[in-house]
């Protein structure tokens, strides 16, 4: 996952993280009649970047601008209304160009900031995640502190400062937050995790900050303090109104439905894909895989005492017993509860070298670094990795990964570590790291576009990540270990579960029994991911199917590019030229690399 990946800029558009204030756009200027219409495209790409970086501040810091540092969004109904005015002017002029006359990369750049645009003016209006989400906020509060202080873009006294000035105005987005939210319409899942959660600002205040305040002085200091002291008694304040006042009077619905939910991928995804067209992609993909599973378990458990029956034409109940049977023997070898961060340390380094000896993709010099994920973004996913902003250059990425909880039992913790055994961890630094998600962020981050780089497309970032999977796989990683193809597919399995999960949770209203038996029956997850995956298709909508979507429309343009190129077609050519156009939604790739119109 990209908080990735985000990822994380458009994680918080779609979350509805905007507005700070902001003075009225100026006239635009007179248009010169032998202006191009490149040249009026890059005049409102400029402006559009300049004030959506000032109405979003938090998420300008973690993409790498850094002039509003000291600002924290505005969410109130004045600034709300700011980001829906400014993306409508935006809008308008957009449409003024004749996007024909656009060179074939800007034409893709238009499209993705339309689709922005358009994005950002319905979530305000029509999803109004600002009024029933308690997540928008305290991904906010989280974010204001943790991107100033996790990478070191700047000396530590200048973040120390912004810092402050974000601090002493985190309990008016705590007021914001109360105002604004409506119990009647917040989910008691999401009441309960941003409970749970609240005190993590805290956290991020005791690991960051409070070790580097005597990098402060005099009165700097003394308003770090007073900062530090007025959020701890406003967290505290904001926890009992999250225990006392939310939470038991929380009464929605998690479940967006039909309608909003094919609004939201559509603007989530940018793909050619319908909703149904995606649910038969992933139904009939569930079928081959699960046969291709069932033949490797035949392979590696013929001739095992105690093995199943495995005939060449099972029943479902056969197939499933047969997988399990030879899943467990990949279960068995799993890192201790302290080793997880260790194993994956180790992946990482096996991952890389091993790319770089297939000759798979050129791999950049970025650093990366493997972390613990900060407690303000735990209880959603496992890991995600942390790209560095396009517009900040040469810092680390984080590969992040959740410890496992303190207050879990003996057998919560053994399903977590089956789930993720040592062939799982391998895999997931693979999607995670190398060559995932942190080389297409490290790719992604090159584009000559800020544009494009700023609104990466999520759809891309995951497509990609799945894509790796298979593709080492397929290049003989792990000594073309039949255990490792095995758990492979069956990580493949929990993408195409996702892509199904995500629609039959908020469009077929699934119960839970429903969703943990496609789960834990279908896709063969552990009790403990199964129950997290519920919990997580709860808290988001229109995320999990980037995964699924993604990486078909990987397959797809792959498979098109091989036919074209015929025996001329180099894997790595084609590797580094998908990544270099810098992550736009898959489709423009395919378009662009198969001279096909832009639309």
């Amino acid at each position: 996952m990209r908080a990735s990946i985000l990822a994380l800029a458009v994680t918080l558009v779609l979350a509805g993280c905007q507005s700070a204030p902001v003075a009225p756009e100026a006239p635009p200027a007179v248009t010169a009649p032998s202006q191009t219409a490149d040249a009026r495209f890059q005049a409102i790409t400029n402006d559009w970047l300049d004030g959506w970086m000032r109405l979003n501040p938090v998420a300008a810091t973690q993409l790498g601008d850094h002039r509003f540092d000291d600002r924290l969004d505005d969410l109130s109904a004045t600034g709300r209304q700011q980001l829906v005015d400014f993306s409508t002017r935006m809008l308008a002029r957009l449409d003024a160009i004749d996007r024909t006359q656009l060179s074939r990369e800007n034409q893709v750049d238009a499209l993705i900031l339309r689709n922005q645009l358009q994005g950002d003016i319905w979530n305000m209006q029509t999803f109004q995640s600002w009024a029933w989400d308690p997540q928008v906020y305290s991904g906010l509060a989280g974010g204001a502190i943790y991107n100033l202080m996790a990478r070191e873009f700047a000396p530590m006294p200048q973040r120390l400062k912004s810092a402050t000035a974000r601090m002493e105005q985190l309990p008016a987005l705590f007021a914001q937050m109360r105002a604004n939210l409506d119990p009647a319409r917040v989910p008691l899942i999401h009441a309960q995790t941003v409970a749970k959660q609240n005190a993590g600002v805290l956290q991020l205040v005791d690991e960051f900050i409070a070790p580097n305040a005597d990098k402060l002085t005099g009165a700097d200091r003394s308003r770090l303090d007073a900062a530090v002291a007025a959020l701890r008694t406003a967290v505290a304040e904001q926890q009992a109104w999250l225990d006392k006042t939310l939470v038991p009077n929380a009464k929605g619905d998690f479940r967006i439905g039909r309608e909003l939910y094919d609004q939201k991928l559509k603007f989530a995804l940018m793909s050619s894909l319908s909703r149904e067209e995606i649910g038969n992609r992933a139904k009939a993909e569930l079928t081959r895989v699960r046969g291709e599973m069932y033949g490797i378990a035949q392979q590696v458990l013929k001739g095992r005492k105690g093995a199943p029956a495995l005939p060449a034409n099972p029943t479902d109940a056969q197939r499933q017993k047969a997988i399990e049977a030879a899943l467990e023997l990949a279960y068995r070898e799993h890192p201790t509860r302290e080793g997880v961060v260790d194993a994956a340390k180790a992946a990482l380094a096996q991952a890389t070298q091993f790319v770089r000896d297939k000759n798979l993709v050129t791999v950049p010099n970025d650093p990366v670094k493997i972390i613990l994920m900060p407690e303000f973004q735990r209880g959603v996913a496992v890991a995600y990795a942390d790209s560095p902003g396009p517009l900040d250059k040469g810092l680390d990425t984080y590969f992040a990964i959740s410890p496992i909880p303190d207050d879990w039992t003996k057998a919560q913790t053994e399903s977590f570590l089956r789930e993720y055994n040592s062939r799982m961890i391998h895999l997931l630094t693979i999607h995670e790291a190398m060559p995932g998600h942190y080389l297409e962020g490290a790719y992604s981050a090159r584009y000559p576009s800020p544009l494009r780089g700023v609104l990466r497309s999520g759809l891309f970032a995951e497509g990609w990540a799945v894509y790796t999977e298979n593709l080492m796989t397929d290049a003989g990683y792990m000594d073309n270990d039949p255990l490792f193809r095995l758990v492979q597919l069956k990580f493949y399995l929990r993408t195409i579960g996702n892509a199904i999960l995500d629609q039959g949770v908020h469009v077929d209203g699934w119960s839970r029994d429903q969703a943990m038996r496609l789960m834990m029956h279908d896709t063969f997850q552990q009790e403990r991911e199964a129950a997290g995956k519920w919990v997580r298709a709860q808290l988001s909508s229109a995320q999990l199917p980037t995964y699924f979507v993604g990486v078909q429309e990987q397959y797809d343009t792959r498979k098109a590019v091989e036919a074209k190129e015929g025996a001329a077609f180099n894997l790595k050519a084609y590797h580094d030229k998908v990544l270099s156009y810098g992550a736009p939604p898959v489709r423009f790739v395919r378009e662009l690399m198969l001279d096909q119109p832009i639309e």
